[in-house]
Order: structure tokens, then C-alpha cells, then sequence
């Protein structure tokens, strides 16, 4: 197998709302945000994965001598093999791939967030940063388009830790910050144990709304002579914000199962941007 088979199949069998997306660039474009993704996906994996955290630390700790060598121009893995070749000519930097690292550190050290702005930075790191190597992949031309790349980013994470609330308990992880469960008066033990109440619905429709505005607060920052280039960030937010929608309707029905869009549904949402050019 090629790094570019292992990348394609790697991000394939992810089942991700970002595959459906790149299968709209050119070839160059989508080769290089597929090998990218399959780094994200890589790194990511060990921290979900390995039941171990000392080998999950030892696993990442290669990861990051892997991108040194990579940058040396001496990659090993197949995922940094496709990479690479793609990196100058697409803006992709070694302090990136390292980002992305530790935002996957994080989730071994830390298993709560204090408030919003801890969880940020979280997201920053894990999406925020994706977001902004995405960009450039996708065709950035104005600098202005990384503060909206960021921001989506952000979006799009929380609308992760709202699908995945459950699946996050049974790893004993809350991302939802401390001071706003306090706010709705939830207890931690009773979102571990899949707990529904009315408070829940309330505390989930607080994190909802804020990711919808943050979605607004996006798009709003989109320049205008980057829309064109950016419309495969454009159809994972409709992807996206469709979940989100389908999850509030549902009632936040999320301790107990992972709501998703068929693969169908996916295809078309990235569809009708592509083509109609409408979320």
C-alpha cells in the first residue's frame, strides 16, 4: 500500500463529515487536506484508543519526533510520506502538526475544564489550528480568512462535545466547562451516569445556542474574495449545523446514544454548496 492509499483509506473509513467535503477539490488540493486529515485522525486515535495513558504519552511523544524528522526531511510513517509533499507548496507548518499534538495531550491530562475560555483553548488547539491549515489547503487568499477558519473551528468542536457527551462520560471525560454545569445546577455524576433532566435540556440548550451564534460569527468573517475557495469549510458547516439542529430537536437525547446524518444526507448538504451555493 502507497502513503496516499493509506491516507485515502484512512480518512475514508473515518466516516467524517470532512470526507464528504473533500471530495469536491481538485486533485492536488485533495490529496494534500486527505493526508492531513489522516495525520489529525492518527494522532487523535491514540488518545481514543489506547486504554494506557503512559503508552498513549510514549505514542504521541513519537509523534512529535516524527514531524521533526518529517520537517528534516526524513518522514517514516506513511501519513507524514504523503504529507510532506504537500507541505510548502500548501503553507503547512511544523508548529501546526505539533498544535494539533498537544491539543491530544490535553485530553491524557485533563479531563474537566474550569470555564469557557479553558475550553477554547482546547478547541483552538484540536480545531482551531485544523481550521487554519484546512484554509491554506483549500486556497486562502486573504489573511482575514484565518480568524474565520478559526472560529469555525471552534464551532464545529463544540458541536462534537455536544454529539459526544455520552460517549466522553464513559471515558470519564465532561467537556462541558465546571462553572456552567454549576450554572444549571447538573451535577457531574449524573451526566457519568446518562442522568436526562430538565436541567440537562437546559444546560444543552445553552451550549447549542452558543454554537450557533459562533457558527453566524464564522460565516460573518468570511472575506468575500475567499468564499469560492472556502466552500469545503462552507459544506462541513452545513453538514454540521444540520447535526447540531437534528440533535436539539431530538431534545439532546445524547447520553445514551451518537447522533448522526447518513452518509446520503452528508453527500447532498456538501452537494447543494457545491452547486447552489447555499448552506
Amino acid at each position: 500500500m502507497t502513503p496516499q492509499e493509506y491516507v485515502q483509506e484512512k480518512a475514508a473509513a473515518s466516516g467524517s463529515s470532512f470526507y464528504y467535503a473533500f471530495l469536491f477539490l481538485p486533485k492536488p488540493r485533495r490529496a494534500a487536506i486527505t493526508a492531513f486529515y489522516a495525520f489529525c485522525r492518527e494522532v487523535d486515535d491514540v488518545v481514543d484508543e489506547v486504554s494506557d495513558p503512559s503508552i498513549a504519552r510514549t505514542k504521541l511523544a513519537w509523534w512529535r519526533a516524527e514531524v521533526a524528522k518529517s520537517f528534516r526531511g526524513e518522514p517514516s510513517h506513511p501519513v507524514m510520506k504523503a504529507l510532506m509533499p504537500c507541505a510548502a507548496g500548501f503553507g503547512i507548518e511544523e508548529r501546526q502538526l505539533h498544535a494539533v499534538i498537544e491539543g491530544c495531550q490535553m485530553d491524557l491530562e485533563q479531563t474537566r475544564y474550569l470555564d469557557f475560555p479553558g475550553l477554547e483553548r482546547y478547541c483552538h488547539l484540536v480545531a482551531g489550528v485544523v481550521g487554519e491549515v484546512a484554509a491554506r489547503i483549500f486556497g486562502q487568499c486573504d489573511c482575514a480568512t484565518t480568524g474565520y477558519a478559526h472560529k469555525l473551528g471552534l464551532a464545529f468542536q463544540l458541536t462534537n462535545i455536544i454529539r459526544d457527551v455520552g460517549d466522553d462520560a464513559l471515558r470519564g471525560r465532561i467537556y462541558i466547562p465546571v462553572n456552567e454545569l454549576q450554572q444549571f445546577d447538573v451535577k457531574a455524576h449524573e451526566i457519568l451516569n446518562r442522568k436526562y433532566s430538565d436541567r440537562f435540556l437546559a444546560l444543552m440548550t445553552f451550549q447549542a445556542e452558543r454554537t450557533q451564534r459562533l457558527y453566524d460569527e464564522a460565516l460573518a468573517l468570511l472575506p468575500a474574495a475567499d468564499r469560492r475557495s472556502q466552500k469545503p469549510g462552507l459544506m462541513m458547516a452545513s453538514i454540521y449545523r444540520t447535526l447540531l439542529r437534528e440533535i436539539q430537536g431530538d431534545g439532546f437525547q445524547v447520553l445514551h446514544q451518537r447522533v448522526s446524518l447518513t452518509p446520503l444526507r452528508k453527500f447532498w448538504l456538501a452537494w447543494k454548496v457545491q452547486a447552489l451555493g447555499r448552506l
